[in-house]
């Protein structure tokens, strides 16, 4: 997007910055946070104020939330934000994965040196301000590699390996410490703003009927550029058309459509004409919206607006006239939108808060949802759940329980970079990288992170469970592993906690200026450690219980052995050490539903040498590593005990000879004193070894070996449907 937009919304004017020598005193104070003292007593007033509402608690279920309020930002990856919070899955990652450089992840690298994430430091420089990074669709395909990564500077720009600390986004901190932070939100694929929001908007980017018969769309029927929700000319109430539109409109029903047939009273409050012509506004790639006439709900309700929008949405949450949902687009100042300020953001943020907050009746029936469209071309380190690539010989690299086809974009000539040729021209629409996502209400105080995969098909889905609707356009695919917002709730025992008073966040314009003055952000000469805050977050319980185990056969290939008896599925990722140029598979396993692949050559290509990675959900991890040909006839299986929070090891020997293996503690050794554990398998037999792991959270992290080169590694949490905290092992 441009940057040349005017800021159009006078509902500033009265406004006057603190002194930017108490700008500089807040952010000391904050950075103060990361060790024992206490968030609470930092807070912003705004998040003060909200916390001390208690939640209007009648039925203990989401029936009780009256007011849906969703603000969606702009351009900012997770790691960007938060890698450098504490308890969260960002720098202090115990499981990166590998680079074909063989390095972890952080080694990206610029075409011809190494460039790691850095610190974008608002003390020294202007880093507020920094220039945005590129996020088209083929760049954003290029720097993912298919889940390769490798090069994301070169794609990304060195700006794109920038990241935050506390003391440069206070507020948002903030937010983090007060409510709940999902850690495993994406947004909708590797691509700009207006498919994304396009997707956020109405559940999909792609036609859903093309897709249902298994047709990949291409560009006339799906969206992966910036192009349908341009608009020119200027809007006058009461006038049609509204605007000049670009692009073939979409036909299926948006979410405001859904809501409306429902009889759910809905709202998007606007400026109509200072909303980066209109690509913030998700719903005008869609022809009833371009067809609405004045009067109508989709017109009055969803195109009209002024540039004093925030004081209609004010003046609404005071006399308790929000409409039941309400979307709320921000100006591009506003937005956090590269190159404009984070902090100008904040305020917009608290701007919406202290309205919500401002009637306490309004706010204990409230759910306040803030997330990102995209982000922008700033680097993120988590493989994003996703169906499997194709390779360059159009091999599907992975597998899945459920049907993939129309889960895939049909790219054109000019849709990706010339020398992105690791695939062929078949691509997965998604998920993309993470973006944060806060979830701001009653009844999700206290600081917490939910590790649940979300995306932007969520909020519909969220919906879906309030109010009753269908949102037809989201794929089965999205339903099968995507989750739909409501574990970052607790609707039966919400908390509340009344805290001090803190400066509140309307000395942004103050900040700007200091920032201008500021030399421009750069990468440091000498790269510098990764830094993450220490200690753990409360954690939500989570519907995820999966299992990968492997089965090799004398000097055959390693079979993996899939299976999810959780309430949710998962997507696994599976990264060939001893093949790193090679795309890594990926797997969709719904629930219940398991699958085996036996596709690994390197068990015969390298001696009988295998040693295979496996991500997924909730910090899952497991190694396979032997040699087929002279590995031990044992195997493993891990099992879990939800009941009382421990995992067991099965160990098999399929061998004519008994078989001494160990076990050791990979973390967490503070508790498992007694290790490690020496067995002896006896031939035919089976013999089993268990943790209770009440006193590590819930969270293990154990290695099986035998003799010099067979080894398992397992670690991950077991689910109890008990809330918890982070990894310990993390902190």
């Amino acid at each position: 997007m441009s940057n040349n937009s005017n800021d159009n919304d006078n509902d500033n004017d009265n406004q006057k910055p603190l002194p930017s020598s108490t700008r500089r005193d807040f952010l000391r104070r904050a950075a103060g946070i990361a060790g024992a003292v206490s968030a609470a007593a930092m807070l912003p007033a705004s998040i003060r104020r909200a916390l001390a509402i208690p939640a209007n608690t009648q039925t203990g279920t989401i029936q009780d939330i009256k007011n849906v309020v969703i603000l969606m930002q702009e351009n900012r990856s997770f790691d960007h934000y938060f890698g450098s919070l504490q308890g969260v899955r960002g720098f202090g990652d115990r499981f990166p994965i590998t680079l074909p450089s063989g390095q972890p992840v952080w080694q990206q690298s610029n075409g011809t040196s190494i460039l790691p994430p850095y610190h974008f430091n608002s003390a020294t420089s202007n880093a507020m301000a920094f220039a945005g990074t590129p996020h088209d669709y083929g760049t954003g395909q290029a720097a993912w590699n298919q889940g390769m990564f490798g090069y994301w500077p070169k794609w990304k720009s060195a700006n794109s390996m920038g990241y935050y600390q506390r003391a440069d986004i206070p507020f948002h901190y903030a937010l983090a410490d007060a409510f709940t932070l999902c850690d495993a939100h994406h947004c909708g694929l590797t691509g700009p703003t207006d498919p994304d929001r396009i997707m956020f908007w109405s559940g999909s980017c792609f036609d859903p009927q093309l897709a249902a018969q298994g047709i990949n769309c291409t560009s006339a029927d799906a969206e992966i550029t910036s192009n349908r929700l341009l608009t020119s000319g200027t809007f006058t109430n009461g006038t049609f058309p509204a605007y000049t539109y670009t692009g073939t409109p979409f036909n299926w029903p948006t979410i405001p459509e859904v809501l409306q047939d429902a009889g759910v009273t809905w709202k998007i409050y606007q400026d109509p004409n200072n909303n980066w012509g209109s690509l913030l506004h998700g719903c005008l790639a869609f022809e009833n919206f371009r067809n609405a006439k004045p009067g109508s709900a989709l017109y009055e309700n969803g195109m009209t607006g002024s540039p004093t929008y925030l004081s209609q949405f004010i003046s609404d949450c005071a006399n308790n006239t929000l409409p039941q949902v309400s979307w709320i687009l921000p100006t591009p100042n506003l937005s956090e939108h590269p190159s404009y300020s984070s902090a100008d953001g904040a305020y917009f943020i608290s701007q919406i808060l202290d309205a919500l907050t401002a009637n306490p009746t309004v706010w204990a029936q409230t759910a306040f949802f803030v997330t990102y469209d995209e982000n922008d071309g700033l680097f993120d380190h988590m493989p994003a759940p996703a169906v499997p690539s194709y390779d360059i010989n159009n091999n599907l690299m992975g597998g899945s329980t459920l049907p993939l086809a129309g889960e895939y974009y049909s790219a054109s000539t000019g849709d990706l970079q010339s020398t992105d040729t690791i695939s062929g021209n078949i691509r997965p629409y998604g998920l993309g990288n993470r973006v944060p996502m806060f979830v701001i209400s009653p009844w999700s105080t206290g600081g917490w992170v939910n590790s649940e995969v979300f995306t932007h098909t969520s909020m519909g889905m969220f919906l879906e469970q309030r109010f009753g609707i269908t949102v037809s356009s989201i794929s089965p695919w999205h339903r099968a592993v995507v989750g739909n917002l409501t574990s970052a709730f607790n609707f039966k025992n919400p908390s509340t906690a009344a805290l001090p008073t803190f400066p509140n966040t309307s000395n942004y314009a103050a900040f700007d200026a200091e920032q201008a003055a500021l030399p421009a952000v750069a990468p440091p000469s000498t790269p510098g450690p990764l830094f993450q805050e220490s200690g753990t977050r409360l954690s939500r319980a989570l519907p995820y219980e999966i299992h990968t185990s492997a089965r090799v056969t004398a000097n055959g290939p390693i079979e993996l052995l899939f299976s999810n008896t959780g309430a949710m599925g998962a997507v696994f990722h599976v990264y060939d050490q001893n093949n790193l140029n090679v795309i890594p598979r990926r797997y969709t396993i719904e629930a219940g539903k398991t699958l085996n692949d036996n596709a690994w050559t390197s068990a015969t290509q390298a001696n009988g040498a295998y040693n295979l990675w496996v991500y997924s959900v909730n910090g899952f991890f497991r190694s396979f590593n032997g040699n087929s040909a002279t590995d031990p006839k044992i195997e493993i299986q891990v099992c879990y005990d939800p009941v009382n929070g421990a995992v067991y090891a099965h160990v098999t020997n399929n061998g004519t000879q008994a078989v001494p293996v160990t076990f050791v503690a990979n973390a967490y050794t503070n508790v498992y004193t007694e290790g490690p554990w020496a067995l002896s398998v006896p031939a035919g037999a089976t013999v089993a070894q268990s943790w209770s792991l009440t006193g590590s959270a819930n969270w293990y992290d154990f290695t099986l070996s035998s003799g010099t080169a067979f080894s398992r590694r397992f670690a991950g949490r077991v689910e109890t449907g008990k809330d918890t905290t982070t990894d310990p092992a993390g902190a």
